[in-house]
C-alpha cells in the first residue's frame, strides 16, 4: 500500500539547516525536496549534504524542485539549455522520485534576477510548455510535474489555472504540485471560497502538496485591501493547515506533503521553534490521512518524441519582455498602468484590461524585489 510522506524543502542555508537538524535527529523527516538549481553561488557541496541526499534518494524519498528553469519563456535561451544540462548531471548523481518546476516565467535577462510571473493560458503557451516538459522528462527519466502559481491578475486567471495545468501535464502523463499557500493567497486576494477554486483542478493528478507561509501587505492603490504575498518567510497560518485537512482527502494519488520556508525567516531560535512546530502539525494531519491503495506512477513510456529544435514563440517572448521591462523599470503604479495600456499587451491574450489594480501593484512590487536578485 502507498504511504504519504511528510517532508521538508531542504537547501544549503544555515538558518534553515539549524531548524531542520533537530527534526532529522529525531527521525521526523520522511522525505526531502531539494531545489537542485539554486547552487549557482555554491562552489562546493559538503560531503555530508551529498550523503544526506543520497540516503533519501536511495529510499525513494528525494524529490527535485526547480526554481530557475523558466520553462514557459517564449524563447529557449543558453541559460535554459544550461539548466537542462545541469539537470542531466543531477539525475546521474542522485536518485529523484520526481522532478518539478513552477508554472510561469522568470523576468529579467538573468533568471537568477527575476520574478516568477503568470502568463496567458492559450494554445501557444500550452504547446510550448508541453514541448519543454517532454524534454525535462526525457532527461530526468522520472515523473515530471508543475506547481501552481500564487500570482494572478484577475479572477479568470485563478479559475483557469487548475484546468490549464491539468491539460498541460496530461500530455506527458505528469503531475501537479498543489501549493496550498499559493491557493490561500488567491482565496484571500480575490475573496473566493476553497470549493470555487479547488474543483477546477484535476485532483487525481496531485502527487505533491506544499505547505508554507508568507506575509501581508497593505495595497497602495486600494486602501481598504490587504494583499497576501507568497514570500515563504514566516510560519504557515492556521488557515493553510485547514486547507490541508480538506485537500488531502481529495487527492487520491498524493505521495508527498512538503513544508517550505526560506532561511531569511529563520534567524532566531523562536522562529526556528515555530518552524519545527509547524512541521509537526503538518505531519500529524498527514499521518491521519494515509492512502490505503496503490497510486499512479505518473511515468509514461519514454522517451518522448521531440524535434531537434526547441519550440519557441517570438511573439510570446516579445510580450514577456515588454511586461518585464514595464514592471522592473517603472517607478510607481501610475507609470506601470500607463505603460501597460500603451503597449502591445493591450487587447491581447494577456487580458490586461481585466487586471485588478491591487494585483498590478503587487506584480510591480514583486518585480522590484527580484530584479537585483532574490535575497
Amino acid at each position: 500500500m502507498a504511504a504519504i510522506y511528510s517532508g521538508i524543502g531542504c537547501n544549503l542555508d544555515k538558518n534553515l539547516l539549524q531548524s531542520i537538524f533537530p527534526l532529522l535527529q529525531n527521525e521526523k523527516i520522511e522525505a526531502i525536496e531539494w531545489s537542485f538549481d539554486t547552487l549557482y553561488k555554491q562552489k562546493n557541496i559538503p560531503d555530508w549534504f551529498i550523503e544526506l541526499l543520497r540516503i533519501f534518494g536511495n529510499a525513494g524519498r528525494l524529490v527535485g524542485h526547480g526554481v530557475y528553469g523558466s520553462l514557459f519563456a517564449g524563447v529557449w535561451s543558453p541559460a535554459q539549455a544550461d539548466w537542462l544540462q545541469h539537470l542531466s548531471k543531477m539525475v546521474k548523481n542522485f536518485q529523484f522520485d520526481h522532478i518539478s518546476e513552477h508554472f510561469g516565467f522568470m523576468t529579467g535577462e538573468d533568471f537568477h534576477k527575476g520574478a516568477p510571473l503568470n502568463l496567458p493560458m492559450n494554445k501557444t503557451v500550452l504547446n510550448l510548455g508541453i514541448d519543454r516538459l517532454k524534454r525535462v522528462q526525457n532527461i530526468a527519466n522520472c515523473p515530471v510535474g508543475i506547481e501552481n502559481l500564487a500570482v494572478a491578475y484577475h479572477w479568470d486567471s485563478v479559475r483557469r489555472q487548475g484546468e490549464f495545468l491539468g491539460e498541460l501535464v496530461a500530455a506527458v502523463d505528469g503531475f501537479i504540485i498543489l501549493d496550498l499557500h499559493n491557493l490561500y493567497c488567491q482565496l484571500h486576494n480575490f475573496e473566493l471560497d476553497f470549493e470555487q477554486v479547488i474543483n477546477a483542478y484535476p485532483l487525481e493528478r496531485v502527487r505533491e502538496i506544499h505547505i508554507s507561509g508568507g506575509s501581508w501587505e497593505q495595497s497602495q492603490v486600494e486602501k481598504d485591501k490587504i494583499i497576501r504575498r507568497d514570500t515563504h518567510d514566516a510560519g504557515a497560518p492556521e488557515s493553510v493547515f485547514e486547507l490541508l485537512q480538506k485537500a488531502i482527502k481529495l487527492c487520491p494519488n498524493l505521495k508527498f506533503v512538503m513544508f517550505e520556508q526560506l532561511g531569511v525567516g529563520l534567524q532566531t531560535a523562536a522562529a526556528q521553534q515555530i518552524f519545527q512546530s509547524d512541521f509537526t502539525k503538518m505531519q500529524q494531519i498527514v499521518s491521519q490521512q494515509q492512502n490505503g491503495k496503490d497510486i499512479i506512477s505518473f511515468l509514461p513510456n519514454l522517451p518522448h518524441l521531440v524535434d531537434n529544435q526547441v519550440l519557441e514563440s517570438k511573439e510570446l517572448a516579445q510580450q514577456q519582455q515588454v511586461l518585464s521591462s514595464i514592471l522592473e523599470q517603472s517607478t510607481d503604479y501610475e507609470q506601470v498602468v500607463g505603460a501597460l495600456h500603451n503597449s502591445e499587451l493591450q487587447h491581447s491574450d494577456w487580458q490586461i484590461e481585466q487586471w485588478q489594480p491591487a494585483m498590478i501593484a503587487t506584480a510591480w512590487a514583486i518585480a522590484q524585489k527580484w530584479k537585483n536578485g532574490f535575497n
